[in-house]
C-alpha cells in the first residue's frame, strides 16, 4: 500500500477493547508509515479522543471500530461523525461475518460511503485497499469543500463589493451624506415637482471656515474626523426628509422644505452656533471652527430650472458670508454688488482667456510731453481688448477681473512682449522713441517676468533703456521689498522704472526716498481740479519739490487743459500726460514734439474749454 505523506500524518484511533487485536492492527499500520495511532475502549474514550482535536477536526483520519465496543453505539457514532458535511469521517467497522451481509441491507450501519464493514477475523490485504481509499475519499471530500467554501466567499465577497460600490454611487465615502451627483439628481426631481410652487424651500450652502488649517497643521485623518464630527452635529438638527450632501472637500448642502421663511436663517444660525460652540479635540488640542453659511431661497421671483443654479446662488451667498468676516449666514440678494461682480467674472473670464489665445488684445500709446521744451518724452503703453461684437473693452472693464480670476499673470508677458516687439519693429527714424509699460500689482509676484523681459531684449536688440516700466505705489508699497528687490534687477537689465499713481494711496515719502524709481507719475485726482483747489496745488508742489529732492522726474497725469499746463510748469512737473496732449492711439504720432505756447493761445481765445475724460 502507497499513502502519500500528508495522509500519514493523520489521527488513526482503534476504538477495540480486545487488545491483542488492537495492538496487531497497530503493528500492521506502522509497517505502512502510520505512526500517529490513539487507542479507545470503549465509546467514551473515543468521544475523548476526538474532543483534543475539536479546534483541528481535519488531523483526524479515520476511526477502526468493533461493533461491540462497549459503551458505544456504533450506527449512531458512524451517522453523526461521517455525515458532518465541514469534516466528515471515515469509519472502518469491524464484526462478524454474518453481521456483515446484514449490513449491506441496514441503512443505520452503512449509511454513508465513507463507512466500510469488515469481518473478523481481519483480512489485512482487504483491509488496507478500504483503508488507503477511505483516507483518499476523506482527502477528496476536505478538498472539495474548502473550494466550495473559497467560492461562496468571494460569490459573498464580491456581493459586499457591488452594494459598496452601488452605496458609493450616491454616497460620499466618509460621511455617508449624498454625494453632488445624487444630490443634483435629487433637485432635478424637486425642481419638477408642481406642489413646490405653494410650499417654502431653500438651500443651505455651508462651508467649514479655515478647514485647511486644521489639515495642516494636525493631518489629513484629524480633518477627516472634523468632517465627520461636524457632519454629525448638523444631522441631529435635520428631519428625516431634508436632503443633506457633501458636495466638496469641506462645503455641503442641506434642502429645507416647508419650512417658514422667518424660520430658515434662525435655523441656519442655530446650526452656525452649534457647530461654534462644538470644541475639536486632536493630539491633545482643542479647536473651535466656525461655519459660514449661504442661504438661497427656491420661490424667488427668477425661475429657477437647474440644480446648478440654486446651488450657485447659495455658494455666492456663502462667499459673501466669508468675505465680510466669517461666522456668518447670508442670505442671496440679487443686487448685492458682489453678484454682479461674479456674475460679470463668470462672464468676462472665457472672454479673456479667449483674447489671450487669439490675440484680441491690442495696444493703444499716448504722448507724454516735456512741459518746458514741448518734446514727447515717450509714450505709455495701454492695453484695450474687443468682445465678441468687436467692441473696444477698457482696462478698468477686464484688468480687475484677470486678477480675480488668475489671468494677470498672462496679461503682464503678453503687454510686455507686445510692446518690445512694437518697439523692435519701428522704423529707424523712430528709433529714439521710448515706451512706459503698464505692469499690473501682480507682476513682480511672478517669477517668469524678468527672464521673459531679458530674453525679449535679447532676441530683439531693442535698447533697454528705451523701456520704462510703471508700477502704482499701492501695489508698490503692499509688497515693498519683494518688488523693490525685482525693480533693482530689472533696472540692471538697463529698463526704467516710472511710479504712478503717486499720492492715491498715500504713500509714505520714506518709501519714496528708498524707491528705486526713475519717474513719479502724480495721480490725476490731484491734477483735475488743479486750478481752483489750492490744496491740490500745495500738494503737487509738495510732491515735486521732495521728487526733485530725491533725483526723481514728475510726470502728471490727466492734463486736460491747458491753463493746467501753466500751473504744472509754474509749479516745477517736468512731464505732462493727457488728453490735452493726446488721445491713446493705435500708432505712434509722426510729430516728435507739441507747440505748447500755440495749446494756451488757443485755449485763452476758447471761452469754453472742452473737458477731456480720460480713460486709460
Amino acid at each position: 500500500m502507497i499513502i502519500d505523506d500528508f495522509l500519514k500524518n493523520k489521527v488513526i484511533i482503534i476504538a477495540e477493547n480486545n487488545n491483542n487485536l488492537a495492538k496487531d492492527i497497530s503493528l500492521r499500520l506502522k509497517e505502512q508509515g502510520l505512526n500517529n495511532i490513539k487507542f479507545a475502549q470503549d465509546g467514551s474514550k473515543v468521544y475523548e479522543i476526538l474532543r483534543l482535536y475539536y479546534d483541528e477536526p481535519e488531523k483526524i483520519g479515520l476511526i477502526i471500530v468493533n461493533e461491540n465496543l462497549p459503551q458505544c453505539h456504533v450506527s449512531q457514532m458512524c451517522k453523526t461523525l461521517s455525515s458532518n458535511d465541514d469534516h466528515s469521517i471515515p469509519f472502518i467497522i469491524l464484526g462478524t461475518k454474518e453481521n456483515k451481509e446484514l449490513a449491506k441491507n441496514n441503512f443505520d450501519l452503512e449509511m454513508h460511503y465513507l463507512n466500510r464493514y469488515i469481518s473478523l477475523p481481519v483480512n489485512f490485504s482487504e483491509f488496507f485497499i478500504i483503508l488507503e481509499f477511505q483516507l483518499m475519499m476523506k482527502n477528496e471530500r476536505s478538498l472539495r469543500y474548502q473550494q466550495e467554501s473559497r467560492v461562496i466567499d468571494e460569490l459573498a465577497e464580491r456581493k459586499v463589493i457591488d452594494a459598496k460600490l452601488k452605496y458609493l454611487v450616491i454616497h460620499d465615502e466618509l460621511t455617508g451624506l449624498l454625494n453632488r451627483q445624487n444630490f443634483d439628481r435629487q433637485l432635478r426631481l424637486i425642481l419638477n415637482r408642481s406642489k413646490l410652487l405653494n410650499s417654502y424651500a431653500a438651500l443651505l450652502f455651508i462651508d467649514i471656515d479655515r478647514f485647511s488649517i486644521i489639515n495642516e497643521l494636525e493631518g489629513f485623518e484629524a480633518g477627516d474626523k472634523l468632517l465627520v464630527d461636524v457632519v454629525s452635529l448638523i444631522r441631529n438638527m435635520l428631519s428625516p426628509n431634508d436632503l443633506f450632501a457633501r458636495i466638496g472637500s469641506d462645503e455641503f448642502c442641506i434642502f429645507l422644505e416647508n419650512k417658514a421663511e422667518k424660520d430658515l436663517k434662525q435655523f441656519a444660525n442655530k446650526i452656525k452656533d452649534t457647530v461654534y460652540n462644538f470644541r475639536f479635540f486632536t493630539s491633545n488640542v482643542s479647536y473651535s471652527t466656525s461655519l459660514s453659511i449661504g442661504i438661497a431661497n427656491f420661490n424667488n421671483s427668477k425661475t429657477i430650472s437647474h440644480p446648478g443654479e440654486i446651488i450657485f446662488r447659495a455658494r455666492q451667498a456663502c462667499n459673501m458670508a466669508k468675505s465680510n468676516g466669517r461666522n456668518l449666514v447670508w442670505e442671496y440678494n440679487e443686487n448685492d454688488s458682489s453678484v454682479h461682480q461674479r456674475n460679470r467674472d463668470i462672464s468676462l473670464a472665457p472672454l479673456i482667456r479667449n483674447s489671450l489665445l487669439n490675440n484680441q488684445f491690442f495696444l493703444v500709446f499716448q504722448p507724454v510731453v516735456d512741459l518746458n521744451s514741448g518734446d514727447i518724452s515717450h509714450y505709455e503703453t495701454l492695453i484695450r481688448m474687443r468682445d465678441e461684437s468687436g467692441n473696444t473693452l477698457y482696462p478698468n472693464d477686464f484688468i480687475p477681473v484677470a486678477e480675480r480670476m488668475g489671468l494677470i499673470h498672462c496679461i503682464d508677458l503678453w503687454v510686455v512682449s507686445e510692446a518690445i516687439d512694437f518697439l523692435a519693429g519701428l522704423e529707424r527714424s523712430r528709433a529714439h522713441l521710448s515706451l512706459a509699460i503698464n505692469l499690473s500689482g501682480f507682476a513682480f509676484q511672478d517669477k517668469s517676468l524678468l527672464p521673459a523681459i531679458k530674453e525679449k531684449l535679447e532676441l530683439t536688440w531693442v535698447n533697454a533703456k528705451r523701456i520704462t516700466f510703471e508700477i502704482t505705489e499701492t501695489a508698490a508699497v503692499d509688497n515693498f521689498e519683494q518688488t523693490r528687490d525685482m525693480i533693482l534687477q530689472i533696472r540692471a537689465l538697463g529698463c526704467k522704472f516710472a511710479l504712478d499713481d503717486f499720492g492715491a494711496g498715500f504713500c509714505s515719502f520714506n518709501y519714496l526716498k528708498s524707491f528705486p524709481v526713475d519717474y513719479v507719475k502724480i495721480d490725476g485726482q490731484f491734477i483735475r481740479n488743479l486750478i481752483n483747489d489750492e490744496t491740490d496745488q500745495v500738494l503737487v508742489r509738495s510732491m515735486a519739490e521732495i521728487a526733485k529732492k530725491l533725483g526723481k522726474k514728475t510726470i502728471a497725469e490727466f492734463v486736460e487743459s491747458a491753463e493746467i499746463i501753466v500751473i504744472l510748469k509754474e509749479i516745477g512737473i517736468d512731464f505732462g500726460q493727457g488728453y490735452v496732449f493726446g488721445k491713446p492711439e493705435t500708432d505712434i504720432l509722426k510729430n516728435n514734439s507739441i507747440s505748447i505756447s500755440d495749446l494756451i493761445y488757443k485755449e485763452r481765445k476758447t471761452s469754453n474749454n472742452p473737458i477731456f475724460i480720460n480713460n486709460d
